[in-house]
């Protein structure tokens, strides 16, 4: 739990740091853009403002919003909430578990194997022969 804690608040910590050099950069853009303007009335020139980049974040509202989001949330603000768990296991430890970084040893478990498919995805029926009508004596008739 703690290790996990510990990554979240690292990935907190960078989607935090870049999302402010994203929203500096967009701040950055919109002054060129500004400087590009008003060389271009000067000289009388039609030179693009903005990369297709820069265009596409700043009429998006980029920087505008990556600031509300920086503004509405801070570290660390994440309630930690422990839930009473019953002990299902008799206190046994749990099994490793690859997903935690974890070295599982031992045979795996293998699931059991499934019927064939068909191409439909459905288990082929097992052919039933038809039933036969009774028949007659002949030499009763």
């Amino acid at each position: 739990m703690k290790r996990a804690i510990s990554l979240r608040a690292k990935a907190d910590a960078k989607a935090r740091r870049y999302t402010k050099l994203l929203s500096d950069s967009i701040g950055a853009a919109e002054d060129a853009a500004m400087q590009m303007d008003a060389l271009n009335q000067i000289y009388g020139v039609d030179v693009s403002t903005y990369t297709l980049l820069t265009q596409e974040l700043h009429a998006n509202s980029g920087q505008e919003v990556l600031e509300d989001h920086l503004a509405q949330s801070t570290p660390g603000e994440e309630a930690i909430i422990f839930n009473q768990i019953p002990d299902g296991n008799g206190g046994q430890p749990l099994p490793a578990n690859p997903l935690f970084g974890e070295l599982v040893a031992g045979t795996p478990i293998t699931p059991p194997a499934q019927a064939a498919k068909t191409d439909k995805g459905v288990a082929p029926k097992t052919p039933v022969a038809p039933e036969t009508p009774p028949t007659t004596d002949v030499a009763e008739a």
